[in-house]
């Protein structure tokens, strides 16, 4: 896939309306109060957002949230996120009732430049997710430019994320240029060595990634769950712990490919293990390999959390996706804080793969020490999977 895509500063953007897909699918509070609980998506739109409104542009935000399934669902509104977009402005977001019915219409040929208008969620409307012409075709009729800025949609291939390229010329907010310039930068051209550090449940999820990998690391660190299945496939023992027996095979072939590569495959050398699945286990640490029955790894041991800090010391590139273990447990958080630590002290480029790790560096205080965090966890995996993105593939070349 071509990284190398049109930005909103090689357009001529003064006076034209502007469809700008962001991502403001941000938690809410349970409760149905309509308190958004973390606003870090819409302060990621900030910059593009800024950008094309002192340029003179009028801008007709969108974007999903939740899975409402095509349906209606007033917890899912996008009205909180007009309020707080708002108050960061430091002026009006207008609101839209619906995404392309008669009000947004309205409002959108109402549109002056330096406005903005936010339509409701684009999940509202049943063609949204089976990237419908028709509705594509509508979003694309109220504007003469599309922006997309929403890097943790772009594996997605939706009527708003990539259908309305077809009716309309399509670039990248400097949301998306980040994500395309670092993560794209490390994977065709990265500085070495290579380092990537992947964690999380299961090997299934992961298996495209590491085998993208086996072409261009020259280390691959392995821990999480998914680290048990490579162990049973070993003959290790591995009580109660997670496991895909099904994809054992599948795990002794990585460790064959990766020899036969020169790459480091580094597994577990050690575990901590608790007698039950929850906050107040008991726990222990055995040698990998000597979980015993009714005991379940749920986190990597001392001696591994060394072996892999020592090898992010030298790194160039490191690419961390997934945590060492069940880091919402204190007792099981040690293996991930301990390579969040290592990370925020190399003189690497490090990149951290969205989802779970992102959330770990961010609560562990050490997100301003990394090069990079990416919005989007499922997009940042099929990134790495070397996979084509429907919503970077529809934007204009440069």
């Amino acid at each position: 896939m071509n990284y190398n895509k049109k930005t909103v500063k090689d357009v001529e953007v003064t006076g034209k309306k502007v469809l700008l897909r962001c991502d403001f699918n941000v938690p809410m509070a349970k409760d149905g109060s309509g308190v958004i609980t973390d606003d870090k998506r819409i302060r990621a739109a900030l910059p593009t957002l800024q950008y094309l409104l002192e340029q003179g542009a009028a801008v007709i935000a969108c974007s999903h949230m939740g899975k409402p399934k095509g349906e209606v669902k007033p917890e899912l509104s996008l009205k909180p996120v007009a309020v707080r977009l708002s108050e960061l402005l430091g002026r009006e977001v207008m609101m839209a009732n619906d995404v392309v019915g008669e009000d947004a219409m309205a409002k959108a040929a109402a549109l002056q430049p330096g406005q903005v208008l936010l339509l409701e969620n684009t999940r509202f409307e049943k063609g949204e997710t089976k990237n419908d012409p028709a509705l594509a075709k509508a979003l694309a009729s109220m504007a003469q430019l599309y922006v997309s800025d929403a890097f943790g949609a772009v594996h997605r291939a939706h009527a708003s994320t990539a259908g309305v390229a077809d009716y309309l010329p399509a670039v990248s907010g400097f949301l998306i240029q980040k994500e395309l310039e670092v993560i794209g930068g490390a994977l065709a051209n990265p500085k070495r060595p290579l380092v990537a550090i992947l964690g999380g449940s299961k090997v299934s999820s992961k298996i495209g990634v590491i085998n993208n990998l086996l072409e261009i690391a020259d280390t691959i660190i392995i821990g999480g769950g998914m680290a048990y299945t490579f162990s049973a496939a070993q003959g290790g023992k591995i009580g109660n712990s997670l496991c895909e027996a099904d994809w054992q095979d599948y795990a002794n072939e990585m460790v064959a490919k990766a020899a036969q590569k020169g790459v480091k495959l580094l597994l577990p050398v050690d575990t901590v293990c608790g007698d039950k699945f929850a906050a107040d286990a008991n726990t222990m640490t055995v040698n990998a390999g000597e979980i015993p029955d009714g005991w379940e790894g749920l986190d990597i041991g001392p001696k591994t959390v060394e072996l892999y800090c020592n090898a992010v010391k030298d790194a160039g590139t490191v690419i961390w996706n997934g945590p060492m273990g069940v880091f919402e447990f204190p007792a099981f958080a040690k293996g991930t804080e301990a390579v969040a630590q290592a990370l925020s002290q190399t003189d690497a480029i490090t990149i951290i793969g969205g989802g779970d790790s992102a959330a770990a560096v961010q609560q562990l205080g050490y997100a301003d020490k990394m090069t990079h965090i990416s919005t989007g966890g499922g997009a940042s995996l099929e990134f790495m999977e070397g996979k084509e993105l429907p919503g970077v593939a529809c934007l204009l070349d440069k």
